[in-house]
C-alpha cells in the first residue's frame, strides 16, 4: 500500500504529552485529526528523532523531529453510483448538499445502494482525502429519508472531527420548515397543559423532553421524562391556514439533534406533521375550514412535510462562519399554495 511521510519539528513550549504536542504542531495540510493521530501513534507509525514511540503520554521536547508514516486511505467497501446531486457548496474539506426527499443518507439493511454516500463517492472521487483511514465521505449528521434539505458532509479527516465537535456542542444552526396539523399558538389552553411544553416571548413554543427508542417499535422514538437523551425543539408559526385555522406552516429549530426529534416533539405537542406515516396519521379536516383542493392536498401528501431549510456552522479548517439556505421543494410549495386558497362559500 502506498504511503506518505509527514515531517515537522515540535515548536517551543510544547504540551507535556506527545499526542497533544503532535496534534498542536502537525501541519494543517496533512489533514490529520487528533483521533487519527492517536491511532497512528498506537500503530507505531510515529517516530521521534528516528525512534518509534507508541505511548501517547510520552514526553516530547521542543525541537524534536517528528516523522509520521501515513498509509493512503483504503477504498470504501461502498460502491460509487452516478446519482445527480444538488451541490450548494464544495471545497477541499467539505460539501453541502440539498438532499431530495426519498434519498437515504447512508447504506443500511433494506437500502444497500442509491444513497447519498453512494452518490458522494462518485461525485467526489479522488478529492476524498480519507476519513479514519478510509476514502469515504464523513457523515456527521443525517436527515430522514423522506425529509428534504441541507446536509454538510466532511471530505477530510480534520473536517470530520471539526464538524462532529460542533454538532456535539450543539453550536450548529439548523432551521426546518414544516406543515403541521393545527396551530401551535400560546392562546391554546390545551397546549399549555401538555407536559414538556412552554412558551417563550414572540409566541415561540418550546418543547423539552427526553427521547429514546420506543419499547415496542424499534423504528420509532418515544418521549420520556426519565432516562433517554435530552432534546429541545423550538417552534414558530410562519402562516396559519383555514377558517377556522386547522393547519400551519411552522419554523422549527433544534437546540439538540436527536433521531426524528422534530417529528416526535410535534406529535407529542398534538401538532403532528402532515404526511408523517410514523408519528402523524391522517386527521380529518373540517370541510368548511379549507378549500377542497387544500383538503385533498393534505390527505394525499406522500411524506412528512419537513424540510431542512437553513444550515450554519464554522468551517472546521478555515474558521469562516458559513450559512446556507435551501428553498422549499416543489411538493411543499404546492401543498402550501393549496392550503392558502380561501374556503368555499
Amino acid at each position: 500500500m502506498a504511503s506518505r511521510l509527514v515531517e515537522f519539528v515540535i515548536a517551543e513550549d510544547p504540551p507535556k504529552r506527545l499526542d497533544k504536542a503532535v496534534a498542536r504542531d502537525v501541519p494543517e495540510e496533512a489533514s490529520l485529526s487528533r483521533t487519527r493521530l492517536a491511532r497512528l501513534i498506537e500503530e507505531g507509525s510515529l517516530h521521534v528523532d528516528g525512534v518509534a514511540v507508541t505511548d501517547p503520554k510520552a514526553r516530547v521536547a521542543e525541537g524534536a523531529a517528528i516523522a509520521i508514516t501515513v498509509e493512503d486511505a483504503d477504498e470504501s467497501h461502498i460502491g460509487p453510483e452516478d446519482i445527480p446531486l444538488e451541490v450548494i457548496f464544495e471545497d477541499d474539506d467539505l460539501i453541502v448538499i440539498n438532499k431530495p426527499a426519498g434519498m437515504v443518507v447512508h447504506p443500511a439493511p433494506g437500502s444497500p445502494n442509491g444513497t447519498l454516500v453512494n452518490a458522494l463517492l462518485h461525485h467526489c472521487g479522488d478529492s476524498l482525502s480519507g476519513v479514519g483511514g478510509v476514502k469515504r465521505p464523513g457523515i456527521v449528521h443525517r436527515i430522514d429519508k423522506e425529509t428534504s434539505g441541507l446536509l454538510v458532509v466532511a471530505k477530510s479527516d480534520v473536517a470530520h472531527q471539526g464538524l462532529a465537535a460542533q454538532f456535539e456542542r450543539h453550536t450548529v444552526e439548523r432551521y426546518y420548515r414544516a406543515v403541521c396539523y393545527g396551530v401551535p399558538d400560546s392562546n391554546d389552553p390545551r397546549l399549555r397543559g401538555v407536559k414538556g411544553t412552554s412558551f417563550e416571548p414572540g409566541n415561540i413554543l418550546k418543547i423539552t423532553t427526553q427521547l429514546a427508542r420506543h419499547k415496542h417499535d424499534r423504528q420509532r422514538q418515544a418521549v420520556l421524562f426519565d432516562g433517554g437523551r435530552h432534546a429541545i425543539t423550538r417552534v414558530r408559526i410562519v402562516e396559519a391556514f383555514g377558517t377556522p385555522e386547522v393547519a400551519a406552516l411552522v419554523e422549527c429549530w433544534l437546540e439538540t439533534g436527536r433521531t426524528h426529534q422534530i417529528r416526535v416533539h410535534m406529535a407529542h405537542a398534538g401538532h403532528s406533521l402532515v404526511g408523517d406515516p410514523t408519528y402523524g396519521g391522517k386527521r380529518k379536516l373540517s370541510q368548511k375550514a379549507l378549500n377542497p383542493a387544500g383538503i385533498a392536498a393534505v390527505g394525499g401528501f406522500a411524506r412528512q412535510a419537513l424540510h431542512a431549510a437553513v444550515l450554519g456552522f464554522e468551517h472546521p479548517v478555515s474558521g469562516e462562519m458559513m450559512r446556507f439556505e435551501a428553498p422549499l421543494p416543489q411538493d411543499m410549495e404546492d401543498l402550501i399554495a393549496k392550503l392558502s386558497r380561501p374556503a368555499l362559500g
